[in-house]
Order: structure tokens, then C-alpha cells, then sequence
């Protein structure tokens, strides 16, 4: 083949449909003149980062809140653990004598004391349990308490029969008490007042 013949044949139209004109999309990273195979690269690394969480600073600063709490809490416990300790500590370095401890209260050993109450119908009002005051009035005399916050043991029953001179009831009280119950008693007519 000649030249000629080459230029002819390059000058002759083809039969083949043209290729559509590709127009560049503005997301693509191919560059129009390379071909679709090779990507471009940017011209700057992109750093690589940890994945985002969302959603998960409003537990962190619950827990953050939750901890101050806790350590304002436990900071005013000591505070005032040492306001006590150094409370009585000022005391003693004032001069003062340091508090004597108390001796424990002594064991009261409780008797039944049967009293002759003059108001049977009060007596009926009484159960087992209740705590009364004895008060003794004598004749042209003021009233007086014998016996205070004295307990109930028993009462009649509800069947007996009570007299004119009153209903006997027993009382749990001191010894002391007791003796006192039982002499007011023989010189006076006792009253209860429920406590």
C-alpha cells in the first residue's frame, strides 16, 4: 500500500457509529483523559481518624455528674467526722474535763403490787398492758401521785362481780413503788389515771 492509498483510506468515512462525547461528572475521581481504569489520587493523604459514636457523651457526662456526687457526699462525711472528733477534742484542750461516761442505768427489778382501785367502773376501762398513774386522795388532803407510768399486769374479768369498795387490780412496778402503793392504800382511796 502506498501513500496514496493510505491517506484515501483515513479520508474515507467510517462506518461505525461515533462514540458519544463523554462529559466529566463533577463526582468522579477519573480525570476525562486517563483512561476509566486508573484513579486519581488527591494531592493530600486523608489521615485516618477513629469511627464516630454518637449518642454517647450524654452517658459519659452522667457518669461524670454521678462521680462529683458521690465525691462531694463521701468529702462531707469526712468533714463532719472530723468536726466531731475535733468537737471534743477543743474541749479537752479548753481545759474543760472530758465527758465522764455514764454508768449504765441500774437493773429495776419489777413486782406485782395488787392495788385496790375505788372507781370500779374505771377499772373496767383498763386492760393488761395499759400504763396508769396511781393517784391517793385522802379526805381534806391534796392529791398525790404514788406511783407514775405503772403497768398494767391484770384486771378483773369481766364476769366478776365488783363491790361498792371499789376492784382490785394488780400493777407491774419497782419495789420501792410497791411499798408506797401498798401504805397510801391503807390511809386513802386510790385513783388511776390512764397514761
Amino acid at each position: 500500500m502506498t501513500a496514496k492509498s493510505r491517506v484515501s483510506s483515513s479520508s474515507r468515512p467510517s462506518t461505525s457509529a461515533p462514540s458519544p462525547a463523554v462529559s466529566p461528572s463533577p463526582f468522579s475521581l477519573t480525570s476525562p483523559s486517563s483512561s476509566p481504569s486508573h484513579v486519581h489520587t488527591p494531592a493530600r493523604p486523608v489521615p485516618s481518624f477513629p469511627p464516630l459514636r454518637v449518642g454517647r457523651a450524654g452517658d459519659r457526662l452522667r457518669r461524670a455528674v454521678r462521680r462529683r456526687r458521690r465525691s462531694a457526699a463521701a468529702g462531707l462525711a469526712v468533714v463532719a467526722a472530723a468536726l466531731v472528733v475535733g468537737g471534743t477534742e477543743a474541749e479537752a484542750s479548753r481545759g474543760a474535763a472530758p465527758p465522764e461516761p455514764k454508768p449504765p442505768p441500774a437493773v429495776v427489778r419489777m413486782v406485782s403490787a395488787p392495788v385496790r382501785i375505788a372507781d370500779a367502773a374505771t377499772v373496767r376501762l383498763l386492760r393488761p398492758g395499759d400504763r396508769v398513774d396511781v393517784v391517793a386522795a385522802e379526805r381534806g388532803g391534796s392529791p398525790r401521785v404514788v406511783a407514775a407510768g405503772a403497768r398494767v399486769a391484770e384486771v378483773p374479768l369481766p364476769e366478776e362481780e365488783v363491790g361498792d369498795d371499789g376492784a382490785l387490780v394488780v400493777l407491774s412496778v419497782p419495789r420501792e413503788t410497791a411499798r408506797a402503793l401498798v401504805g397510801a392504800g391503807t390511809l386513802s382511796r386510790l385513783a388511776v389515771t390512764l397514761c
